[in-house]
């Protein structure tokens, strides 16, 4: 181990740790940055635990991916400016669905509306989930990033939300 990511070793040993089999995945590629993919059961309690013992309190990005059956949701934990955290949890596309963060990190309420608008997932315990980004009178569950929905679907329910 070089001395120079033993900070970040220790970091994902502790979570290891903690979380036993539900870290699917650690990577540590360089420096400052840790890739972590989690099971969607542990998901929460992985963040509790990273927020109380490892000092991440603080979300400066979050990112959803349509890979198909699924859809993944990465979060960009961030602590002291100094390293970013990016854990990875995967919900099927057919019940899009994982626990809010925003009781644990309070500045996730917006990253997780924004992903509940433009990929479909419902984040369970959210304080709000109206729209963020999509215009007033959007179609319910057109849900742009998502694969299925190309330009010329979306124009097509527009026209027909127009229509009622």
């Amino acid at each position: 181990m070089s001395i120079e990511l033993a900070e970040e070793t220790q970091i994902v040993s502790s979570l290891k740790d903690a979380m036993g089999e539900a870290v699917l995945e650690a990577k540590i590629p360089h420096p400052r940055r840790i890739f972590v993919h989690l099971d969607m059961e542990t998901f929460k309690k992985a963040v509790g635990y990273l927020s109380q013992k490892a000092a991440f309190t603080h979300i400066s990005a979050m990112t959803g991916i349509d890979v198909g059956k699924a859809i993944e949701v990465i979060y960009h934990l961030n602590r002291d400016g100094r390293i970013e955290l990016s854990l990875k949890v995967q919900t099927p596309k057919d019940n899009a669905c994982l626990p809010t963060i925003t009781d644990i990190i309070p500045g996730a309420i917006l990253y997780e509306r924004e992903v509940h608008d433009l990929l479909g997932v419902a984040f369970e315990g959210h304080p709000d989930l109206s729209p963020l980004v999509l215009p007033e009178g959007w179609p319910s569950g057109v849900h742009p990033l998502r694969k299925e929905w190309t330009i010329e679907k979306i124009q097509k329910e527009i026209s027909k939300e127009g229509e009622h």
